[in-house]
Formats: structure tokens, sequence, C-alpha cells
């Protein structure tokens, strides 16, 4: 019989915390929005997570940092749900997890508008990224896709510098 947990939901959350998403590893699943809900049932520790969209190639180590994590620290009875029900956005992200991107090379997303849609924001954005590293305007987009699908390539013309930016989802 596998035992129960001692932990409440803020340790949980604190554990949570040190799980590093695999493409971007200064940030958290906590500070990407990705961990949405931990719940204990029963001495079950249920850990609802929302994937950045369906077809991210991240996602399954991410449930293996969750369980490693989780076993490491003791906890065997436990649940990671995937959960599509809400579609993740990078308004999830807090403004601090935004600067970490922003001081690790990445040209953070902004804040989704109201006529914004997901299609429009991948192809043919008229956006003006700055550049994370110089905050030049004078950027162009070299490549719709970086090396996530989450992130597009741009050119710095001031400091040439090639640099991601974390697309606004």
């Amino acid at each position: 019989m596998a035992s129960v947990t001692t932990y409440n939901k803020d340790e949980i959350w604190d554990l949570l915390s040190e799980v590093k998403d695999p493409e971007i590893p200064v940030l958290s699943i906590i500070e990407l929005g990705i961990a949405r809900e931990v719940t204990i049932d029963n001495g079950t520790v249920m850990v609802r997570i929302t994937p950045t969209y369906s077809g991210c190639p991240a996602m399954k180590a991410i449930e293996n940092e969750i369980e490693k994590t989780l076993r490491i620290n003791g906890i065997q009875n436990f649940e990671i749900i995937k959960d599509f029900s809400e579609t993740w956005t990078t308004d999830w992200m807090p403004d601090e997890a935004k600067k970490k991107l922003q001081e690790y090379g990445i040209a953070p997303p902004g804040k989704m508008e109201k006529d914004d849609d997901f299609l429009k924001n991948i192809k043919g954005s008229s956006r003006v990224i700055p550049c994370p590293y110089c905050d030049s305007t004078n950027t162009e987009l070299q490549s719709e896709f970086g090396s996530t699908a989450c992130k597009s390539q741009y050119y710095c013309h001031d400091c040439d510098e090639p640099f991601e930016h974390f697309k606004c989802i």
C-alpha cells in the first residue's frame, strides 16, 4: 500500500517551483503557467498541468520531471493530470517571468490584445519586437519559428545579435 503524503498544498507548490521547462530552463512550470492546480485528496497529490499547446514536445519531459521531483521528496501517491479544458496563454506568465526571459536573451511576449488571435500572432505579425540585449526596436523577423514552435527568430540591426521571441499566444 502506498503511503499518503504529509505535504500540504503550499509545500507541493514549492516543490513544483523547482521543475524547470526543458526548453527554457530559466523558468519553472509555475512561472510559465503550465502548473495550474494542486489538490490533495485522501493523501493523493494531484497536479493539474495545461500544455502550452497540444503538440508541445516538452510536455512528456515536464511530466517526467514532476514525477521525479515528487518521488525524490517521498511522494509516491500522486497523479499528473494533463488538462486541455483551458487554452494556455502567455498572459498566464507573470511580469517577473517575462523579465527573466529577457535577461536570458529571449524577447518576452507582450499582452494579448482583444482583436489578437493565435494565427495572427504566429503568421505575419507587424508587431515591433525589441531586442532583449540592447532594447533596440531596429529588429527584423528572420523566421516565424525559432528553436521551438513557440518562439520566432529575430535579428537586431543595432547590436548585430540574433535573438528569439517567445510568441504571444
